[in-house]
């Protein structure tokens, strides 16, 4: 039997690292959940807001601060490396969770490296002002992240499934990506 991966797509603070944990408690069989921030804190110290990895300006958009991402060689190798990771485990019968931030037209890469598993795309949704609350509660975000993320994350995906975080708990959305895969 292929392994199936859901791919959970959304800004930081949609609440993706939540659903997963919640759809990890009631699916059938069981999933691993991978997160892109996992593979990032792989990085050495020295590259976290370094040119080759991953730097972080602040800027002003619509009179709010927003965090530009810039992505070097080392961090989109090690970006690559994390979706061959992941059709690698896939590829082993792994059943994943994966919680991405897709942000740089990665989508057709996962296409092509998942196209022999039973892969579901989910949107997860929630309007700005939301996600930017969220974020200033936590201490482990930038303010602004979620802004500068809001239109680019979503841009040219087409979804299997989209659930909204404002209006849905995370066990809701867990137990609707459950009954819409069959998992």
């Amino acid at each position: 039997m292929k392994a199936s991966i859901i791919l959970l797509n959304g800004v930081g603070s949609a609440g993706k690292s939540s659903i997963a944990r919640a759809l990890q408690q009631i699916t059938a069989a069981p999933f691993l959940h991978v997160q892109m921030d996992t593979f990032i804190e792989m990085l050495p110290d020295a590259l976290q807001d370094h040119a080759d990895g991953f730097s972080y300006e602040t800027i002003r958009q619509d009179g709010k601060p927003a965090v530009v991402i810039r992505t070097g060689s080392v961090g989109a190798r090690t970006l690559r490396g994390m979706r061959h990771a992941i059709a690698a485990m896939a590829g082993q019968g792994n059943n994943l969770i994966v919680d991405e931030v897709l942000c740089n037209g990665e989508m057709s890469e996962y296409l092509e490296l998942l196209s022999a598993f039973d892969l579901h795309v989910v949107g997860v949704v929630a309007p700005l002002e939301v996600l930017e609350a969220r974020e200033a509660q936590r201490a482990d975000r930038l303010p602004g992240l979620a802004r500068w993320q809001y239109g680019r994350v979503h841009e040219n995906i087409r979804y299997d499934l989209e659930v909204d975080t404002s209006v849905l708990t995370s066990q809701e959305c867990a137990r609707r990506i459950h009954q819409r895969f069959q998992l």
